[in-house]
């Protein structure tokens, strides 16, 4: 005789312990339910609620000469929920606000995206969704980061983990101690959230940061131990390096004080990761003091390249018409556009009409970046800033 089968288990979620909130946890809660009793306040006061967020986009962003970094301006757009056109973004932005809140009060994390299906439904007594796509969820919460000045990451919000480090520093990540000395081919993989409450510098005796732009290069690096033979900390961003990867080095720079240069490919978009990099971009203008380093050195590659280590043009990759543009528009930025050496450097660039990518030395030897270019370029102080 079969045996009967037994329904299955009724899930019963644990019953929630209560979370220790660090002083960061407590300062983003006051931030984020100060924009909800401003909406009771005036609700109450029989005004329509409304919300000024700070405009993000070129037109309020500022080059400070002082500070060296963009920084955004005064100029805010006015979301009110009794306009028709604006009440739909309205309730998304405080609902983004109540989702990260809750995450903050239950000790949680999620990415972007997790928060976007957290907060999709459909609004009860209509057929209106609370969100189309993740890209308007995107959106707010970019426009919460903003309006309640706190980093994504201080909003439990997490993104994709890009970038690795290698070399001699010792690390606290969630309670865990991690020896960069000792992590093998891979590295130790940057997270996302590295603020002081997750990441703590427990020791270090590097005496300089190398950033590279990708993993290809980080991984010849490691390889050949140029973070022992010159005792240096190595990390790369994946490309355009994310916010957790330019926040780790902002924190490493200031605190540890340690020098960051950077080996990047001679193109347009190695100019503009480097320019990301020093002086901050236009979407996280807000929280350029603590992402951007202004004292970051460029060490190559350079325009003058191709004849200084005598490489064969059959390395050089032609620039496109998009190229030439984009380095027109790098020139002018107000950070290049009064220094001669970056005027000359990009203009000999535009006069090559072709790029250079960091994996083009392997053609002068598969270890010339790491054993020749990088070391003479730091015992010459041969750098661009």
């Amino acid at each position: 005789m079969a045996k009967k089968k037994q329904a299955p288990k009724k899930f019963v979620p644990e019953k929630p312990k209560p979370v220790k909130l660090t002083p960061i946890d407590k300062s983003t809660l006051t931030k984020l339910e100060g924009l909800a009793d401003k909406v009771v306040s005036s609700a109450t006061r029989g005004r329509d609620p409304f919300l000024d967020i700070p405009t993000r986009a070129l037109s309020n962003v500022r080059f400070n000469k002082t500070k060296r970094y963009i920084e955004m301006g005064k100029n805010t757009n006015r979301r009110e929920l009794f306009n028709l056109n604006q009440a739909r973004s309205y309730m998304q932005t405080l609902l983004a606000g109540s989702g990260c809140k809750s995450l903050i009060d239950e000790g949680k994390t999620t990415s972007i995206r997790g928060l976007y299906y957290r907060m999709k439904h459909t609004i009860k007594g209509a057929k209106e969704e609370t969100f189309n796509n993740q890209g308007e969820s995107d959106a707010v919460i970019e426009d919460l980061e903003v309006l309640a000045n706190s980093l994504r990451e201080e909003l439990h919000l997490y993104a994709d983990k890009r970038g690795e480090m290698v070399g001699p520093i010792v690390l606290e990540d969630m309670g865990d101690e991690i020896d960069c000395a000792r992590m093998g081919s891979g590295g130790y993989g940057i997270p996302s959230i590295v603020e002081p409450d997750r990441i703590k510098f427990k020791r270090c005796t590097a005496d300089f940061i190398l950033h590279v732009e990708k993993g290809t290069v980080w991984q010849r690096f490691n390889e050949d131990k140029f973070w022992k033979k010159h005792n240096c900390l190595l990390t790369h961003g994946a490309g355009q390096p994310p916010r957790g990867v330019r926040r780790l080095l902002h924190r490493m720079h200031n605190e540890l004080e340690l020098p960051v240069y950077c080996v990047l490919d001679n193109d347009p978009w190695g100019y503009y990761i480097y320019s990301v990099i020093k002086q901050g971009s236009i979407n996280l203008a807000f929280e350029s003091q603590r992402m951007t380093i202004p004292d970051a050195k460029f060490l190559g590659l350079r325009s003058i390249d191709l004849e200084r280590c005598g490489l064969d043009m059959n390395v050089t990759i032609k620039m496109n018409d998009t190229d030439r543009k984009r380095a027109k528009q790098i020139m002018k930025y107000p950070w290049f556009e009064g220094k001669k050496r970056w005027q000359k450097e990009i203009d000999r660039m535009l006069q090559n009409d072709f790029k250079l990518e960091v994996e083009s030395l392997i053609n002068l030897g598969i270890s010339y970046v790491t054993e020749t270019y990088v070391p003479e370029r730091l015992a010459d102080g041969d750098w661009l800033d």
